[in-house]
């Protein structure tokens, strides 16, 4: 299927696709993986890394990381691929993409999915698109994270071409909402001031005695650990939220510690609103609605194989077929 949209389409409209989480959602439930488990997203992700390997230069489309160990490799395999074809494109900047992509989802939208999958599909004009999932570890329910950079407006600004949750989460630290634009600033200028005056605030709301607790206290954001990031952040001198987020060390807890400063020394408030939100044609490998009907699948893929080898050879007959036949489906079904 990727072979085919990329020879009618060409492979940007594959990186659209994926970036669409109703598109996704279906597009694995058309390879048969479970409709609406976490599974679907890591073999859905894994099945087009794999389908296209050693034709990647061909196609001039790329995949690189996964799941789990495979998702730290992601920045050698972005660059291995670049070089191996040649690209135009510096990889360095493709790899910066993909370490802030997961940097935002991970510390600047504070949701409560640890991310555990990170796959970053590129094209030879350095176009890109990230598909990576988190894990609630109470819940055990995960939300995926679609990116698309034709269409975003900026990395720390609604950045996501779509978010699939089964739910909300309630209160979320959201400093990539459009709301939060001033408590961005105001933690670019309260870095600038240097640790020194950054724990001194801090301390300050250490001190309150209050009734409950409400979402920091000191041995969550471990002091002594705190003032090194600091102190990165200020040699780093960032000039943008990018630039902060990008300094080694500072997570979630940290970013929290600042933003709950920033507030009280700017009177900037971050937004705390979720992003989230949110048909088989083979079955489920679960059985879920039905088992996968093997000789169907099987006819299904060896159509796309046909249609594929006769477009290379410069005939689009299957190919149109293919178009006649999604004509006669109901739009929005």
């Amino acid at each position: 299927m990727t072979e085919m949209i990329v020879a009618e389409y060409g492979p940007e409209k594959m990186l659209e696709r994926l970036s669409d989480p109703r598109w996704f959602q279906a597009f694995g439930c058309v390879l048969g993986f479970d409709w609406h488990s976490s599974g679907l997203t890591t073999t859905a992700c894994g099945a087009v890394k794999e389908g296209i390997r050693g034709r990647e230069a061909d196609l001039g489309f790329f995949a690189a990381g996964g799941k789990g160990a495979a998702s730290r490799k992601t920045p050698e395999e972005i660059v291995r691929q670049a070089e191996a074809a040649g690209l135009a494109v510096d990889a360095g900047s493709l790899v910066r993409a993909s370490r802030l992509a997961a940097k935002v989802d991970n510390t600047a939208l504070q949701d409560g999915y640890q991310l555990y999958h990170h796959v970053f599909f590129f094209t030879r004009t350095g176009a890109w698109s990230v598909v990576q999932q988190g894990m609630n570890e109470e819940s055990r329910y995960a939300r995926r994270y679609h990116w698309h950079s034709p269409t975003m407006p900026g990395f720390v600004n609604e950045p996501h071409s779509g978010i699939a949750s089964e739910a909300r989460s309630g209160r979320v630290l959201n400093m990539v909402a459009s709301e939060s634009a001033g408590a961005r600033d105001a933690v670019v200028d309260l870095v600038g001031q240097g640790p020194d005056a950054v724990v001194r605030e801090l301390s300050c709301v250490e001190r309150l005695d209050l009734p409950a607790r409400h979402w920091i206290a000191p041995e969550d954001i471990r002091p002594r650990g705190f003032e090194r990031v600091l102190a990165a952040a200020y040699e780093r001198a960032p000039r943008s939220f990018e630039d902060v987020l990008e300094v080694r060390g500072l997570g979630p807890r940290a970013l929290r510690a600042l933003v709950m400063v920033a507030e009280l020394a700017y009177g900037t408030a971050p937004s705390w609103r979720d992003p989230a939100v949110y048909s088989f044609a083979h079955g489920g490998k679960d059985g879920i609605p039905y088992p996968v009907d093997r000789p169907v699948y099987d006819g299904t893929v060896a159509l796309l194989k046909r249609a594929i080898q006769e477009s290379d050879m410069g005939r689009g007959e299957k190919l149109a077929a293919v178009r006649r036949l999604a004509s006669f489906w109901p739009e929005g079904v």
